[in-house]
């Protein structure tokens, strides 16, 4: 049986969910993984070292690997003090003298995936560095990835630079070969439209037959999709990338206890609407389930059944 070849792109804690789940099932995984991030141990490494952020291609290594628990526990480990260490996780600085060895960020991510035995293929969206920025809705420029929601303002746009990012081939090359495309899960303007930003990426999506995939948040983010609902969501995709980025959304479909409602609600959070017609207006299919798992008092996407869920639309 041929295996079918998906991609997943984004970045944040719920990629690396996502991931989980999706290693459990027999497909081909490649993942397309921002370096847009600037914050904590990723953002210190970029600054000192002029490396690509290491944090979420971390997790991501993590998620796929199939190692002894206790081997991923030490790669994810953080140091607490120590002159220089505190901060830190290990799996950063083994990314990062992975990369000084070899000479090249993605060739490091390639030597540690051997080394965490990874099921599938672990791409940053390019080779280097880049910087996001963000318009606001009243013309202001915030600068930095980690500064952005921090601002609490609507975002009109978000924006690369340097101007002359080059995407990683061996990423363009499992989207022209890919069944399955997979937007998301994570936050829609610093973890998914980097991605998407980086030249090359939205041409190749565009023109590949594969089925496409967003995976919408269950709560908006703030700072980012304050009060948005799942269509504001495709229409922030379609104003950045154009059309045809887009098949199918999975959303949740199921009630949040009140009590993680209200406990969101203090962070400003509160559950993404599912506009049904203004989705279908703009052509898109909608996948509804209880796609949810209330775990530590946090909203997190049921791994398996999202997987379940979106390997069934494959073509």
């Amino acid at each position: 049986m041929i295996r079918k070849k998906v991609v997943v792109i984004g970045g944040g804690t719920g990629l690396s969910v996502l991931l989980r789940g999706l290693k459990a099932f027999p497909v081909d995984i490649s993942a397309i993984v921002t370096v847009a991030d600037d914050g904590g141990s990723s953002g210190r490494l970029r600054k000192e070292l002029d490396i690509p952020p290491p944090g979420d291609v971390r997790n991501v290594l993590v998620a796929l690997a199939e190692v002894e628990p206790l081997v991923e526990e030490l790669f994810q480990h953080r140091f607490s003090n120590g002159n220089g260490l505190s901060g830190h996780s290990l799996g950063n600085l083994l990314l990062a003298g992975m990369t000084s060895i070899t000479g090249d960020f993605a060739r490091g991510i390639t030597e540690i995936s051997k080394v965490l035995n990874v099921r599938g293929n672990v791409y940053p969206a390019s080779n280097r560095s880049i910087v996001l920025h963000a318009e606001m809705a009243d013309g202001t420029i915030v600068t930095g990835e980690s500064l952005i929601p921090l601002e609490k303002k609507q975002i009109k746009r978000v924006f690369l630079t340097p101007e002359n990012i080059q995407p990683l081939q061996a990423g363009i090359k499992a989207i022209n070969e890919a069944d399955l495309i997979v937007l998301g899960p994570g936050s829609l303007y610093t973890s998914v439209l980097p991605n998407l930003l980086v030249p090359g990426v939205v041409e190749a999506i565009q023109q590949s037959p594969a089925n496409k995939v967003y995976i919408c948040n269950v709560m908006t983010q703030v700072g980012e999709t304050d009060h948005y609902t799942a269509a504001d969501h495709i229409e922030a995709i379609i104003s950045h990338c154009g059309d045809e980025l887009v098949e199918n959304i999975l959303v949740n479909g199921s009630p949040i206890s009140k009590e993680l409602r209200e406990r969101y609600e203090v962070e400003g959070a509160e559950p993404v609407i599912v506009d049904e017609e203004r989705l279908r207006k703009l052509g898109i299919s909608i996948i509804q389930d209880h796609f949810v798992t209330e775990q530590n008092n946090m909203l997190r996407h049921n791994a398996t059944k999202v997987s379940e869920a979106i390997l069934r639309v494959t073509r």
